[in-house]
C-alpha cells in the first residue's frame, strides 16, 4: 500500500534514529560532507539503514540531509547523482518506505540573508525533482529553524510532486526556533499549507519536548512528530557522547506520545537500540485521543492569534487611501517609513495588520510581496493581506512567513472560484463580503443568502467554516440609517446560525457626520454584543479601544481584569479622553499614554537611541550626521551608538525581540558607526581584531555572520574566514595578523570533533583566547574541547571582546 494508506491505517508510525552521530562512530576524525559517505562507504550507510529496518522502523530517511547544490556543487558532485544514490542504498536496505531527508539550505533568506525566495524555491524543487525520479516514498523535511525557509521548502515540494511531506523544527527552551518562530505558529501555517505530519527534531532529550508538543497539539489535527536525541552531549575522553540509556529514553518519548505525539524516532546520538526500545514502546500505548480542533487561527512567525478566543483588533492604517506620506512610502520601498507605522498600530493595540497596496502608481503584487517581505519576523503580528486581486493575494501568502488573513473573497460566482483555491492552497482564513453580482444586499435574508452561497463554496473546495470570516457590510448611517441595524441583525445571525466568525469595517458607518468617534464607538459596542469578533479600525482612536478592552473585561475575556487595569492605571480619574495619541515625526502613529514601565518610552532616549533600537536605518544615518556637527565621533560612539546596541542586546537576550529585529538595529548602529568613520575617522579607530571562522566540514555561517555584524558595530574588526574553514587556514590568518582573539562556529554534530582538533592545533602556535558558539556547542562542552568561552549567542561574543580586547 502507498504511505498515506499505511498512515491512516497506522496507530503509530516508527521512524529511524540518527545518521550523521553513526558515522562518526567509525569515523571520529570525519571532515567530509555526511552525504558523501554514500560513495565513500557505501557499506557503511546501508548497515545503518539495515539496522533501522531490522529494528523495525516503519520508514527510514536517505543520506540526503544536506543533499542541495549550495554544499554539493563546491565539492563536485550534483543533487541528481547524490540522491539517486542514496535512495537507492536505502531501498536496498530494507526500508518499507524510504523518505527524502531534505534540511536548511545553509543560507538565511532576504531579508535576514542574502538567499532570495527564488534561489530557495529552485534548491528545493531541484532535490524534490531528484527524489520523485528516484522513487523516494515522501519528502522528510527537518531540523529547519525558518520558517520563511521551510515553507518555501513545501511548497516546493507541494507543487513538483505528489509525495506526502513530514516537516519539523529545531526548538530552543522558549518553544521558539533560535530566530524566534513559535511552534505553534509553525504548526499552523505547515498544517494550513498541507502537510502530512509536523513536529520536532534534535535539539534536546525527549523530556525537554514535552512542553512543545504539548504547544503543537493544542494547535493542530495532523500527526505530531517527535525524533529527540539521546540527551545532551558530553565530551568523554575527549569524545562527543550522548549517554542516555536507551531504556530511558524510550521511557520518556511515552510522555511525548501522551502529550499527542504518534510518529516517533530519535535523533543524535541514537541508533538501532534505541529504536528497539521505543518498538516496545508502542506495542504498550494507545493513540492520545483529543478532540478535533476548529479554531480560526491566524499567525505571524513568532506568535498566533485566536480569533474565537479573543476580539481581534485588525489594524487599518497599512492602506494609502488619503495618506500621501504612505502612498509615497510604498511608491519609493521605503520599509523604514512602513515598518515604523505598523509597529505603532502594535503598540497601540492592534492584534492583525491590514496591509493595502492598491495603488495605480506601483504594480500590486511586487509591492504587496515586498511590504510582506519585509515585514517578515520583524513585525510581530498576523497580516490581512487586503486585495482584490488573486494574483497579489496569491504572492503574498506565498512569501508570509505565517498564516495570513486574506482580505478578500465575495460572493460573486467568478470570485469564489478565483479566491477560494489560494485559501484552500495555502489554508489561510478568508473574508467573505456579503455582496454579490447584484450589489450590498438591503435586506438581513439576502445577505444570509449570499453567505450561504459562500459556505457552499467553500465546502466544495474543502475550505472549512473555520476558515470563513464573514464581512456584513458597514453601511454609512447618515445615507441608510434605516438599514444599519440589518448589519447587526445578520453579525448575529452568521454566529448563532453557521458558528462563524465575523468582521466589519468600522469607520464607514459614521463617514459625514461631526464626532465620528462617537458613532463609531456606540456602534462597534452594539456590534459586540450581537456576536462580532473582529474589526478592522484606527487602533489609535481611544473611545474605540475603550470599548473593545472594556468588552474583553465583561465578556471575560480578560481574565481578572489584568490587561485593563494595566492599561488604564494611570489614566486621569476624570477625563479619560485626555489619553490622546500623538502624530510623530516618521509619520507613524504612537500609542504615547500605553507605554508600559517594563521597557524605556521612546520619549526617554535620545533620538539617536531611539532610531537604533527600532531599527530605523535612514533615521540613524540623517541624526548621526547632523550630531557630527556639535559633537565628535567618539562622544557620539559611546554616548548614543554603544548605549543603543546594549539595549538592543538586554532586549535580545530576555527574549522581547528576536533575530530580524536584533539585526535591523545592527544595520541602523552601522550606519552610524559609518558616518562616524567618514566625518572623525580617528574616533573610529578599531578596538582590536576578531578573527571567525566556520570550522572544517560544516557548511552553515549564518550565527557567524550575526557575530560579525555585530562585533563590527562595537568598533572590532573582524576576519571572517568563511564556512568549511580548513585548520591550515586558521593557524596562518592567526599568525600572520597576531590575533588575541578567536570565534569559532559549528551547527552540526558530526563537526564538533572537527572544532576540537582545531582548538587543540591553535593551542599549539598561540596563545590566543578562543570563544566558541553553535547549535551544538554547549557550557559544558565547550569547556571540554578546551575553549575558554561559551557564547551561546552573538551578544555574548560581544562580551568576550569587550572583556579581552
Amino acid at each position: 500500500m502507498d504511505l498515506k494508506e499505511f498512515i491512516s491505517k497506522k496507530e503509530f508510525v516508527l521512524l529511524d534514529g540518527a545518521f550523521g552521530t553513526n558515522v562518526l562512530k567509525k569515523y571520529p576524525d570525519n571532515y567530509d560532507a555526511i552525504e558523501l559517505f554514500n560513495f565513500k562507504d557505501e557499506e557503511l550507510v546501508f548497515n545503518i539503514h539495515k539496522s533501522y529496518a531490522d529494528a523495525g522502523s516503519d520508514i527510514i530517511v536517505a543520506n540526503t540531509f544536506s543533499a542541495n547544490a549550495f554544499k554539493l556543487k563546491p565539492k563536485g558532485y550534483s543533487v541528481d547523482g547524490v540522491v539517486k544514490k542514496a535512495l537507492s542504498i536505502a531501498r536496498r536496505a530494507g526500508a518499507k518506505y524510504v523518505g527524502l531527508d531534505i534540511g536548511p539550505l545553509g543560507r538565511l533568506l532576504e531579508p535576514l540573508g542574502n538567499m532570495t525566495y527564488d534561489e530557495a524555491y529552485e534548491a528545493f524543487a531541484e532535490i524534490v525533482s531528484a527524489g520523485v525520479k528516484y522513487g523516494a516514498d515522501l519528502i522528510y523535511f527537518e531540523t529547519f529553524s525558518d520558517l520563511a525557509e521551510l515553507k518555501t521548502g513545501v511548497l516546493a515540494a507541494k507543487e513538483n510532486s505528489d509525495l506526502p511531506v513530514f516537516a519539523t523544527m529545531t526548538f530552543e527552551s522558549n518553544n521558539k526556533t533560535f530566530i524566534g518562530v513559535s511552534a505553534a505558529a509553525a504548526a499552523v501555517t505547515l498544517e494550513g499549507l498541507g502537510v502530512d505530519a509536523f513536529g520536532l527534531n534534535c535539539s534536546s532529550g525527549p523530556r525537554a519536548m514535552l512542553p512543545i508538543v504539548e504547544e503543537i497539539a493544542a494547535h493542530i489535527n495532523i500527526p505530531i512528530i517527535a525524533k529527540a536525541n539521546a540527551g545532551i552531549p558530553r565530551f568523554i575522553d575527549g569524545k562527543s557522547v550522548y549517554d542516555m540509556p536507551p531504556e530511558e529514553f524510550a521511557a520518556d518519548v511515552g510522555l511525548l506520545i501522551d502529550a499527542g505525539a504518534c510518529f516517533v524516532g530519535g535523533c543524535c546520538g541514537t541508533d538501532d537500540a534505541y529504536i528497539r526500545e521505543l518498538k516496545k514502546l508502542l506495542e504498550t500505548k494507545k493513540r492520545a485521543k483529543k478532540e478535533r480542533i476548529k479554531k480560526t487561527f491566524l499567525a505571524s512567525q513568532g506568535r498566533v492569534f485566536c480569533i474565537d478566543d479573543n476580539f481581534a483588533v485588525i489594524g487599518e492604517r497599512l492602506n494609502p487611501t488619503g495618506k500621501p506620506a504612505l502612498k509615497k512610502a510604498l511608491i519609493e520601498k521605503n520599509s523604514e517609513f512602513l515598518v515604523a507605522e505598523a509597529r505603532a498600530q502594535l503598540e497601540a493595540g492592534a492584534d492583525v495588520l491590514d496591509i493595502n497596496c492598491g495603488i495605480f502608481e506601483v504594480n500590486e503584487t511586487e509591492t504587496l510581496s515586498f511590504v510582506v517581505g519585509e515585514f517578515n519576523g520583524v513585525i510581530d503580528a498576523p497580516f490581512c493581506l487586503d486585495s482584490s486581486e488573486p494574483k497579489a493575494l496569491d504572492a503574498a501568502v506565498r512569501r508570509t512567513s505565517g498564516l495570513p488573513l486574506v482580505n478578500s473573497v465575495n460572493g460573486k460566482t467568478k470570485n469564489l472560484e478565483a479566491v477560494l483555491p489560494i485559501v484552500k492552497k495555502y489554508g489561510t482564513p478568508v473574508i467573505c463580503l456579503l455582496l454579490d453580482e447584484k450589489g450590498i444586499p438591503k435586506t438581513v435574508e439576502d445577505r444570509i443568502a449570499i453567505a450561504e452561497k459562500i459556505i457552499s463554496y467553500a465546502e466544495k473546495y474543502g475550505v472549512g467554516r473555520e476558515k470563513l470570516v464573514f464581512d456584513c457590510l458597514t453601511l454609512t448611517v447618515s445615507a441608510e440609517q434605516e438599514n444599519v441595524v440589518n448589519t447587526l441583525k445578520a453579525v448575529k445571525i452568521i454566529s448563532e446560525r453557521f458558528g462563524c466568525n465575523t468582521v466589519l469595517g468600522l469607520s464607514n458607518v459614521s463617514f459625514g457626520l461631526p464626532a465620528r468617534e462617537l458613532i463609531n464607538s456606540a456602534f462597534l459596542s452594539h456590534a459586540l454584543a450581537h456576536g462580532l469578533t473582529s474589526a478592522i479600525l484606527n487602533p489609535m482612536n481611544y473611545e474605540v479601544t475603550a470599548a473593545i478592552d472594556s468588552y474583553r473585561v465583561l465578556y471575560n475575556k480578560d481574565k481578572n481584569a489584568e490587561k485593563y487595569i494595566e492599561k488604564y492605571k494611570n489614566a486621569p480619574k476624570n477625563s479619560a479622553r485626555n489619553l490622546n495619541f500623538a502624530e510623530t515625526k516618521n509619520g507613524g502613529i504612537e500609542a504615547m499614554t500605553n507605554a508600559i514601565n517594563s521597557e524605556k518610552k521612546s520619549g526617554e532616549r535620545h533620538p539617536i537611541v531611539e532610531a537604533i533600537v527600532k531599527g530605523r536605518r535612514e533615521e540613524t544615518k540623517t541624526l548621526s550626521y547632523e550630531k557630527l556637527k556639535e559633537e565628535d565621533g567618539l562622544t557620539l560612539i559611546n554616548k548614543y551608538l554603544i548605549p543603543a546596541l546594549d539595549e538592543v542586546g538586554l532586549m535580545y537576550e530576555k527574549g522581547r525581540i528576536f533575530l530580524p529585529e536584533l539585526l535591523m538595529s545592527a544595520n541602523a548602529a552601522k550606519a552610524a558607526f559609518d558616518a562616524v568613520k567618514e566625518k572623525s575617522p580617528k574616533a573610529a579607530e578599531t578596538k582590536g581584531t576578531v578573527l571567525l571562522a566556520t570550522v572544517f566540514g560544516d557548511v552553515h555561517d549564518i550565527g557567524k555572520n550575526i557575530a560579525k555584524m555585530l562585533l563590527n558595530n562595537y568598533g572590532y574588526d573582524v576576519i571572517d574566514l568563511g564556512k568549511d574553514v580548513p585548520v591550515d587556514l586558521i593557524l596562518k590568518t592567526i599568525g600572520e595578523n597576531d590575533i588575541k582573539l578567536v570565534g569559532l562556529s559549528a551547527l552540526m554534530t558530526t563537526t564538533l570533533n572537527n572544532m576540537r582538533d582545531t582548538i587543540v592545533e591553535i593551542r599549539k602556535i598561540s596563545d590566543a583566547k578562543i570563544m566558541v558558539g553553535g547549535a551544538v556547542v554547549t557550557k559544558e562542552n565547550s569547556g571540554l574541547i578546551g575553549a575558554d568561552y561559551y557564547c551561546k549567542d552573538a551578544i555574548d561574543g560581544v562580551s568576550v571582546a569587550k572583556k579581552l580586547l
